[in-house]
């Protein structure tokens, strides 16, 4: 019998007759459907327990055999029969009713599975992209909870055909009809109300719900389901990001001005953002890692909060990856968005509170927001934000960038904290590419190199410090940054800076390397006694980091040889500009400030060290430059904390043991007593273990090229 059947079959094929069979049973099936809903008397029977599923199976695979009868692009009848007699529109009407319970699962299923096995380009006929468009209004309705599989499903499809035909987005998210499209206007379409071949009428005969909702379209229900909290959200963000990466520009334009993208985007990054507790503590927002969108979870660990700040960060992430793949317009119009309702509506009010502990806690989550950042559109707009635009030199009467003036004070605050976090905002702000940050923050005030004294003020060369011996030492007071000589002490330093050097700053590398290793005297290091990496360790790190900066730094164009001095302005008054002023007055009080905050100073000047500029090589690594009266280097800055240390060292007795202790103690390996003096003590480790940073830093670097 099925050989027989197999046969019949086989032979209306071959006669190219298969239209009428396959239209009677197509036929059948749709009126087996439509026919269900007069003849139910059970309303509470689920969908999946009647024969619609299988009956919609059996449409489909009609739908698919029926194509590959026909030449590529001329529809069959069955398809013909679908599009003119509306059944996607009464489908979607039937799920839009949600009877019976489970059709809209039903219809979702079936529209997807239609839409990807069947190659004819449907979406370009009006009675197929209508009742998508009416499936997506429905997205967020509350009778499709627990559906979301199914709308990530349907959403993924309509995602790959706009991938394959760009132009179908706006006529998908603005409803309109195909222009040129006389595909759908060939076929008569039929009215809603009209009657089918069973006797229903395309509406829901038991059931007429509100109506769908205009504001909710394929991007709203991308978006919504790119917010769950299962694994579909993960399909979701993927195909967001291949609508916002399509080339043309026309579906870019679509993009920012026919949908809700950018403001649904970013609103949920403010609710994510205020999601987070007010209690929940700096300390651990700082201490969070870089968090990925495709990641699961929130780390290790666990903290009062971290679910809502990797919620948060994790959004951020996210958005950062659209700008650094959507086209130029939309990733500018994202950008755009998160700067005015994020950056400006919520993080800058935050940020200029008076409230200490308000402050701390801001700062802490614009160190996260920072760290998250990598797009370069988006990236900009951060930076200017936080530092403003202004790129001539600056001078102190200069009117404030608030925002920029606050967060650089704030790095020599009184409270520790907040000290500590703003520190370790400008340190993430460096490691991020963008050549703004480190001509804002400090080269700019370089440029003119009106740090070097133009003419020697003794006709002989003048030689690096030397120690003279003074009686009852020198009053610290009276040379403020303390670069000509050292008091006299029986401490003295075993190795001396190399003499010979020229003004013109410069020494060898070995000597610039040694003047760093000979600052801090023999009586107040300790590293050789402890078992630790060596100085290979160092120049290891700085080999690290070094290479960083310079393939940040390698697209800026920055030069190589220091700015000649007779192109620059000698009347113009050297100002090291706020930010290199607060950190050298950190730097210069090191002796007397907590060992983290000593730690986080050292950071940031290493890193500013170890870019390529000459000019931030020659002002911070060269301790033979000429300095201009009033002006002070980072080596001036240091000489003077030696001073200070070397007298410290007289009044403090047994002071290499105690310091010796206190080292042992830092790295857990000593008793876990307290001393006097212990922030002194740790002062002098970090000083150490700086003069070792900038030494292997130099190294690293090498000589500047080119004359001064």
């Amino acid at each position: 019998m099925l050989s027989r059947l197999g046969a019949l079959l086989q032979q209306a094929v071959e006669t190219r007759e298969p239209s009428v069979d396959l239209l009677e049973a197509f036929t059948e099936h749709w009126k087996g459907i439509t026919g269900y809903y007069l003849e139910a008397t059970d309303e509470s029977i689920p969908a999946r327990q009647t024969d619609i599923p299988w009956r919609l199976r059996q449409m489909l695979d009609i739908l698919v055999y029926e194509e590959k009868q026909f030449p590529a692009g001329e529809a069959g009848p069955c398809l013909e029969y679908l599009l003119q007699h509306k059944v996607l529109e009464t489908l979607s009407t039937l799920g839009k009713a949600e009877y019976p319970p489970g059709m809209r699962q039903q219809v979702l299923l079936f529209f997807s599975r239609v839409l990807s096995q069947v190659q004819h380009p449907l979406l370009h006929y009006l009675n197929v992209h209508r009742p998508v468009t009416k499936l997506l209004q429905l997205s967020g309705d509350l009778l499709g909870s627990g559906l979301e599989k199914e709308e990530v499903q349907f959403v993924a499809v309509l995602c790959m055909k706009i991938k394959q035909d760009p132009t179908l987005l706006m006529y998908i998210l603005e409803g309109k009809s195909i222009p040129n499209g006389m595909r759908a206007q060939e076929l008569p379409a039929m009215e809603e109300g009209t009657e089918h071949p069973s006797g229903s009428t395309t509406g829901s005969p038991h059931a007429e719900p509100s109506p769908a909702r205009r504001d909710h379209n394929l991007i709203t229900s991308l978006v919504g389901l790119c917010k769950s909290k299962s694994r579909v959200a993960m399909k979701a963000r993927e195909n967001l990001l291949l609508l916002v990466g399509l080339a043309q520009d026309a579906a870019a334009a679509c993009l920012v001005r026919s949908s809700a993208l950018c403001p649904l985007l970013t609103q949920h990054l403010c609710d994510l953002h205020r999601a987070v507790p007010m209690g929940t503590d700096p300390a651990d927002v700082l201490a969070m890692e870089r968090m990925s969108w495709r990641s699961q979870g929130a780390g290790d660990g666990a903290f009062p909060g971290k679910e809502s700040l990797g919620a948060f960060l994790t959004w951020l992430d996210y958005l950062d990856e659209l700008v650094l793949g959507a086209h130029p317009v939309v990733a500018e119009a994202i950008a755009e968005a998160v700067e005015e309702r994020f950056f400006q509506g919520i993080l800058r009010p935050q940020l200029l509170q008076m409230s200490e502990l308000a402050v701390l806690s801001a700062t802490a989550m614009l160190v996260g927001t920072v760290r998250q950042v990598r797009a370069p559109v988006l990236l900009r707009r951060l930076v200017l934000f936080l530092l403003g635009p202004d790129q001539h030199p600056e001078t102190p009467e200069d009117p404030p960038h608030p925002l920029r003036t606050h967060l650089i004070d704030r790095c020599n605050h009184l409270c520790d904290e907040i000290s500590l976090a703003s520190l370790r905002l400008f340190e993430q702000l460096l490691q991020k590419p963008h050549e703004h940050i480190t001509h804002n923050l400090v080269l700019r005030n370089l440029q003119a190199r009106g740090y070097l004294q133009r003419t020697p003020l003794v006709p002989e060369e003048r030689g690096p410090p030397e120690l003279e011996h003074e009686e009852d030492g020198l009053d610290l007071e009276e040379d403020p940054y303390f670069t000509d000589g050292f008091p006299d002490s029986s401490f003295g330093m075993v190795k001396m800076l190399p003499s010979g050097s020229a003004p013109s700053g410069k020494g060898q590398v070995s000597e610039v390397v040694s003047s760093f290793l000979c600052l801090v005297p023999e009586e107040a290091k300790t590293s050789s006694c402890m078992e630790e990496g060596g100085y290979d360790t160092y120049v290891h790190d700085a080999l690290v980091m070094v290479q960083a900066c310079r393939d940040s730094a390698a697209p800026w164009g920055w030069p190589r040889a220091p700015r000649p001095l007779d192109s620059c302005h000698p009347e113009v008054v050297f100002y090291e500009g706020h930010f290199l002023k607060v950190l050298f007055d950190r730097m210069a009080r090191i002796l007397d400030q907590p060992y983290s905050l000593n730690l986080q100073v050292t950071s940031v000047l290493s890193r500013l060290a170890a870019f390529p500029h000459p000019h931030l090589h020659e002002y911070l690594l060269d301790p033979y430059l000429s300095l201009a009266p009033g002006c002070r280097s980072l080596f001036s800055v240091l000489v003077r904390v030696i001073g200070d240390l070397m007298q410290r060292l007289q009044r403090v007795p047994q002071f290499r043991a105690k310091l010796l202790l206190v080292r042992q103690q830092l790295l857990g390996q000593g008793p876990g007593e307290q001393m006097d003096h212990t922030m002194l003590f740790k002062g002098v480790v970090v000083l150490e273990e700086f003069c070792k940073e900038l030494a292997a830093i130099a190294l690293v670097k090498g000589p500047p090229e080119g004359p001064p």
